[in-house]
């Protein structure tokens, strides 16, 4: 298998909350909620880099499409690195992120490696990390 991912998909309890936190708070580009003509069909894709989606799903629908036992959310299963370019770009996300809506879970802070990061959940609960690391030279 070659390293490859192309969407990070997010169960969430509310679509339409959830939507608006990333679109309208985020600023997460998006052609909408897809797929309502269908029973376990509702979604929405964001851009993110080149290759990459953000897609948000209803755990209810993850859950029937899998097979699976809808069970409770646990936001230390992972988390999504958000990484900038300064430590007042790091300010500034945290911000948005709190005015949109999320909930500040760890204030930016100095980190043990030289960095700079702060932690936020989502509308339902998944954990983003924002953050400035001086060894990381990344480009758009």
């Amino acid at each position: 298998m070659e390293p490859r991912i192309s969407v990070i998909t997010l169960g969430v309890d509310d679509l339409q909350r959830s939507f608006a936190f990333y679109k309208d708070g985020l600023g997460f580009k998006t052609e909408g909620i897809i797929g309502e003509e269908f029973e376990h069909g509702a979604v929405a894709f964001f851009d993110l880099q080149t290759g990459l989606k953000l897609a948000i799903w209803a755990r209810k629908d993850i859950a029937y499409d899998t097979q699976l036992k809808k069970t409770p959310p646990s936001p230390t299963e992972f988390t999504l690195g958000h990484n900038v370019r300064s430590k007042m770009e790091v300010e500034k996300v945290m911000e948005q992120a709190e005015k949109a809506g999320a909930k500040i879970v760890k204030s930016a802070q100095d980190t043990f490696y030289g960095g700079y990061a702060g932690y936020f959940q989502d509308p339902d609960g998944h954990l983003w990390e924002v953050v400035w690391n001086p060894a990381w030279d990344f480009t758009e």
